[in-house]
């Protein structure tokens, strides 16, 4: 069995491949030939900490396994990292388990990856501003994902707490250094939103994060950090105006605040929602109608993005040598 670290990580994949990873590995989703069901959640201290268990099998990217990720709102009062996880992966030919990766990395180059991927298609050419709500992890690889499809010449991060703005700094300067110099920060969403011409959400809150009225014409807004029932980072005045896809539409309708909430008070309802990202990628629908109109992205992470980029790291750690080989006897 092959493990795979951060540091590993970091040297066998780049934002752009991942890009191109969860692009490909929700075509194969969305023309249903993956298998991804409803990811299980283990309330072990409800409404603060979650484990939840992601499987997956991509039999044309043969990418076969499973995620333990688990997201403990209590470990910010212990100064260790909210969101932590692991990535197994098992042989699709013989079911044997062939790999374990950093899941907590892989994770936020996957949900930065299919940012970056929905941004390809939904935000104006001429983007330049970027504005993440969020100063966790996650945060640092939606700029990064972002920036990889768009020129984008300023990143404003807000966060109500200042604390989290050196680390951000610290995160971007060494895994992503050419964004370096384009950050700028704010605890106060308001000015930054006016400017913005995309806004990536990634917090775990309750409360929408900005007033609809703050948002330029043409913004495309991505929202991967709420991912319950309960959870509602974007407000719901804002959706119901824009053009919404999603990564899944079953585990989005079932999972994602953002789009439940609007729906069960009537100002969204299901056939407003253009799409699956994968039916967009393969040029189905557009992404945007006009210069003008609002978009939405919405992911609640999907198992077929883990799975996609875990298989195409291992086969290059093995091509390269990289990664320690583990015998579980």
């Amino acid at each position: 069995m092959l493990a795979l670290s951060r540091n590993d990580l970091r040297q066998v994949l780049t934002m752009q491949q991942c890009i191109e990873l969860v692009k490909s590995a929700f075509v194969e989703l969305y023309q249903g030939r993956a298998e991804v069901p409803l990811r299980l959640g283990l309330d072990v201290d409800p409404g603060k900490d979650v484990t939840l268990l992601m499987p997956a099998h991509l039999p044309d990217m043969k990418a076969l396994g499973f995620k333990v990720v688990s997201v403990f709102q209590s470990n910010s009062e212990r100064g260790i990292p909210v969101t932590s996880a692991m990535v197994c992966l098992v042989d699709p030919e013989t079911g044997v388990p062939s790999a374990i990766l950093n899941g907590a990395y892989l994770t936020q180059l996957r949900t930065g990856a299919v940012s970056g991927a929905a941004a390809e298609y939904m935000s104006r050419e001429d983007a330049h501003s970027l504005v993440v709500i969020g100063g966790g992890a996650q945060g640092v690889t939606q700029a990064a994902g972002i920036a990889a499809v768009r020129d984008i010449t300023s990143i404003t991060v807000v966060d109500k707490f200042e604390s989290s703005f050196p680390r951000f700094r610290t995160a971007i300067e060494q895994d992503w250094p050419e964004l370096a110099a384009k950050l700028s920060f704010a605890t106060d969403a308001e000015d930054a939103v006016r400017s913005a011409d995309i806004i990536c959400l990634a917090t775990t809150s309750k409360q929408p994060v900005f007033d609809p009225a703050w948002v330029k014409p043409g913004t495309h807004v991505s929202g991967v950090g709420a991912f319950t029932p309960e959870m509602q980072e974007t407000p719901e005045g804002f959706v119901s105006q824009a053009r919404v896809v999603v990564d899944m539409k079953e585990h989005a309708l079932a999972e994602a605040g953002d789009l439940i909430i609007p729906l069960q008070n009537g100002s969204l309802r299901e056939e407003d929602i253009a799409g699956e990202l994968g039916g967009m990628v393969l040029g189905e629908f557009p992404g945007r109608t006009s210069e003008d109109e609002w978009t939405f992205f919405k992911s609640v992470g999907n198992a077929v993005q883990d799975m996609s980029v875990a298989a195409f790291a291992v086969k290059q750690a093995y091509e390269l040598g990289i990664g320690q080989s583990i015998d579980l006897g």
